[in-house]
């Protein structure tokens, strides 16, 4: 098969298309020939090196990759041969290697697809989509809410300004440039605004709900447009860098600030596979429909550098 590994963390650069080893199930695995794969910002922190997040830094050479779609090739000892041409999605968890024409993984993690869902939309909703829900689950949006979404034309930003509309609140898009601006606006954001602006949030003015994965001074501008008693929802720090604030910035104002993702999503009641399923239902129904980016599998490199380089809008997906 072909697939993208790794030898040497550094550069997207080191991201290279080889031919490897068709991988076997094993007991309880299924193996899926992958119609798409997600890309995600964590991929491009581990390929450096310097990855402190919730997955652990593989020992390389390594394909990278942690959610497939596809259609079951193949089934190990003890899985039902009824699984044998069904179209599936799954999440790899702790296990790499999605980059790839070929991916194993345990039959308990599979979702079947309907037939009207397509493998790119289902790879988008296993795992950026599952993090859209335990937000929106944080934020408890309604129609009293104006909400602020900091990158709202990346993969999670462009479900949450929809999911925000779809229960009646006022949103407000920030994004860094005209193309991704114009992109929230099609998304029908009640207002789009690029933070490459100078003084952007003056534009927005105030806000009852903010919700940032980007952290540094954008998330630190989102916190600025919070009114009183005012909710900040943070999933990420996309900058590198985390929203700076103390107890004072949340005295003056009655803020309360929440974590969407880490312990409370991993131990959440439900699990983690329950946010999948209403992530793809979601997608199935068509009630959220993931922006996508699509690069070739042999061109993995250029997607990870176009994450880096913020140039992608939506979810970036692979496709062999």
């Amino acid at each position: 098969m072909n697939a993208i590994v790794l030898r040497e963390f550094g550069p997207a650069a080191n991201l290279h298309c080889e031919e490897a080893d068709d991988p076997s199930p094993a007991a309880g695995q299924v193996r899926i020939a992958v119609a798409a794969a997600g890309v995600h910002l964590i991929d491009t922190i581990i390929r450096r090196g310097v990855n402190h997040g919730p997955y652990p830094q593989p020992q390389l050479p390594a394909i990278p990759g942690r959610e497939v779609a596809g259609v079951v090739d193949a089934v190990g000892p003890g899985v039902d041969e009824h699984w044998l041409g069904r179209r599936v999605v799954a999440h790899l968890g702790a296990a790499s290697a999605g980059y790839a024409e070929l991916a194993v993984r345990e039959v308990d993690a599979l979702h079947a697809l309907p037939d009207d869902l397509a493998p790119d939309v289902a790879v988008a909703m296993i795992g950026t989509g599952r993090t859209t829900m335990a937000i929106l689950e944080v934020a408890q949006i309604g129609p009293d809410d104006t909400v602020l979404v900091t990158a709202a034309a990346g993969g999670i930003g462009s479900l949450l300004v929809q999911a925000a509309r779809a229960a009646g609140a006022q949103v407000i898009g920030a994004a860094g440039g005209p193309e991704k601006v114009a992109h929230v606006r099609a998304l029908a954001a009640d207002f789009a605004v690029d933070y490459t602006e100078p003084n952007w949030g003056e534009a927005v003015g105030e806000v009852t709900v903010a919700l940032d994965g980007v952290g540094g001074e954008l998330g630190r501008g989102a916190l600025e447009r919070l009114g009183p008693g005012g909710r900040l929802i943070v999933f990420g720090g996309a900058s590198g860098a985390p929203i700076q604030f103390d107890v004072g910035d949340l005295y003056r104002r009655g803020l309360t600030v929440s974590a969407a993702i880490g312990p409370r999503i991993l131990n959440r009641p439900g699990g983690m596979r329950e946010l999948e399923e209403r992530a793809l239902a979601a997608a199935a129904d068509g009630t959220l429909t993931p922006a996508l980016h699509h690069f070739p599998l042999a061109a993995a490199a250029a997607a990870h550098a176009a994450i880096e380089n913020r140039a992608t809008i939506g979810k970036v997906v692979l496709v062999p």
